[in-house]
């Protein structure tokens, strides 16, 4: 009677083993379900645009918007997104920051993940105007950006490049007057209260033109000024200023310092 006893305690004891290893094993498959289904959050990087003008290539070297580009990419290698488009390839730039918005990959922008965005965007002629409208784009969007940067701003058809809406927080004008083809003079905020103008830059390269070598014939001869501010070290070197006033401090190895 006593062992029989002993044998349903044992019994009894196998069992709870049993069910307490069984639910062990069914928390750590849900645990482990959540994980893959939940990706862990992550933060977008901050998105840098720049858009070249006329029908330049979005990779031509010989280009400054490019060349910031190149620069902005080997001193913020870790980040820092920083891509060149085409002037007529606006709907791919925003799908683009979009997708790098989208932090955990489900194919839905949520507040959080709009309002945690972080994006410059600059561009010469064609591309100043455009980069106004993808921040304009990016306004019906609900999603803010910190600085726009028009050098020599040509506007397109049925584009207004004086008129900064009002999710960009601080916009910057750099402009020639001479010449068939020369810039927007004056952008304003549409809305003061919320856009800051650092201001409307002017240049004059009667006195001290650039020759360009690099650039084609074309723009040096039916572009001339145009073309200049282009080129003009002077004026990238302050635009690229800008950009860097809104990014991290790097380290000595160009990584982000965090």
């Amino acid at each position: 009677m006593v062992y029989i006893t002993a044998f349903r305690r044992l019994g009894i004891l196998i069992r709870i083993s049993a069910l307490s290893l069984g639910t062990v094993v069914a928390l750590a498959q849900t645990s482990f379900a959540q994980s893959i289904s939940t990706p862990p959050h992550t933060t977008p990087p901050i998105i840098i645009i720049g858009f070249v003008g006329g029908f330049i290539k979005h990779d031509n070297l010989v280009h400054s918007e490019v060349q910031l580009a190149a620069r902005l990419r080997q001193a913020y290698p870790i980040g820092v997104d920083v891509e060149t488009f085409e002037s007529y390839h606006r709907g791919k730039a925003r799908k683009r920051i979009l997708s790098l918005l989208d932090a955990n990959h489900d194919g839905v922008l949520t507040l959080d993940e709009k309002q945690n965005s972080r994006i410059i965007i600059y561009g010469h002629s064609w591309g100043g105007s455009e980069a106004i409208a993808l921040a304009r784009e990016l306004e019906k969007d609900d999603i803010p950006v910190l600085l726009t940067i028009q050098v020599d701003s040509i506007a397109k058809i049925h584009q207004n490049d004086a008129l900064i809406p009002a999710n960009v927080a601080r916009a910057a004008n750099f402009y020639q007057p001479d010449g068939l083809l020369h810039g927007q003079s004056k952008i304003r905020a549409a809305d003061p209260a919320r856009t800051s103008i650092i201001g409307n830059f002017r240049f004059d390269y009667k006195a001290s033109p650039y020759k360009c070598a690099q650039y084609p014939w074309y723009d040096r001869i039916f572009g001339k000024s145009h073309t200049q501010i282009e080129c003009d070290p002077g004026v990238w070197k302050q635009a690229e200023s800008l950009i860097r006033s809104d990014l991290p401090s790097t380290g000595g190895n160009g990584a982000v310092a965090r």
